[in-house]
């Protein structure tokens, strides 16, 4: 492939083909029904971010890394203890050094029965590393999550869904079920990679139901936080609406450090139970939903 210029509107057809071919949406992987014949799947995430936030970002504020570390302290027990009154599972995205300042509390969340998934070795942003490291760090926290959580994680989700152009290959290189980065659909999706079918099912997040969006602070900006806790449930309670009537996938990331506050784990307690109360839906881990998929689409 010839090298690209700087002025887009100069690419060929080839070249911009290429571009757009990368990690596309293939064929729909939405099943006609869910376990046990559920018409809506639920799926909750944690990034467990913790401190690797400031870290990424070669800050040393303890102030910054003091907020992070409230998600290990309270944010952490706040979910499992919700998780277990109800009943469900969820999948935790831990990086590596989150991982590794915490491993009681990964190793706990697996013997929970939550799903443990790859999140980056210390939360770097893919798209601005050096050629090959992106490689060398995934497979370096893929094995630090075995060994610290006892668990051989089956998918991924890019650190801030920061899909680079080596991103794909490094999924198939490792055999994952699955990726939770990328936003082609609402419902579950094979990934093509330059139109070949990867058999990789792509679990689609959205930012519009991630907790982060609506409640991030950063003291020497104009970020602060803007949404109450009741409009994001609101927000939340309307997408899962929308998947039950259609029958597809509710999938709510969320960040321990931020919905573990007092005021905003209540939201998530009340959205569970809403959920819950409804007819025909079931509540899966991101693996669980992954081979779901595409057992029932024969990929």
């Amino acid at each position: 492939m010839p090298e690209l210029s700087e002025n887009p509107w100069e690419w060929s057809e080839p070249q911009w083909r290429h571009i757009v071919g990368r990690a596309r949406a293939g064929r729909s992987l939405a099943p006609k029904s869910w376990p046990g014949g559920a018409r809506c799947a639920v799926s909750l995430s944690f990034d467990a971010d913790h401190e690797t936030i400031p870290l990424r970002d070669a800050d040393q504020s303890p102030m910054r890394i003091s907020q992070g570390q409230y998600g290990n302290r309270q944010g952490v027990p706040r979910i499992r203890a919700l998780l277990a009154r109800h009943g469900v599972k969820a999948s935790f995205f831990y990086p590596a050094v989150s991982a590794l300042l915490h491993p009681k509390e990964i190793r706990a969340v697996a013997d929970d029965g939550h799903e443990i998934g790859i999140h980056s070795w210390i939360h770097e942003a893919n798209t601005k590393l050096p050629p090959g490291v992106e490689r060398e760090l995934t497979l370096r926290a893929a094995d630090t999550l075995e060994k610290l959580s006892g668990q051989r994680p089956v998918g991924m989700r890019t650190a801030s869904w920061d899909f680079s152009v080596d991103t794909l290959s490094i999924i198939r290189e490792l055999g994952l079920l699955y990726d939770s980065s990328l936003m082609a659909d609402d419902d579950p999706y094979e990934l093509l990679d330059q139109g070949e079918p990867t058999g990789i099912v792509e679990l689609p997040p959205e930012w519009i139901r991630d907790d982060a969006v609506y409640f991030n602070m950063l003291r020497f900006s104009a970020l602060r936080p803007y949404t109450p806790p009741s409009a994001v449930e609101e927000i939340f309670r309307a997408e899962f609406d929308g998947a039950l009537a259609e029958g597809g996938l509710f999938l709510l990331t969320m960040h321990p450090h931020v919905i573990g506050h007092r005021s905003r784990i209540a939201l998530l307690d009340r959205l569970v139970a809403y959920m819950k109360s409804q007819p025909g839906v079931w509540f899966g881990t991101h693996a669980e939903v992954a081979r779901w998929c595409k057992e029932s689409a024969g990929v």
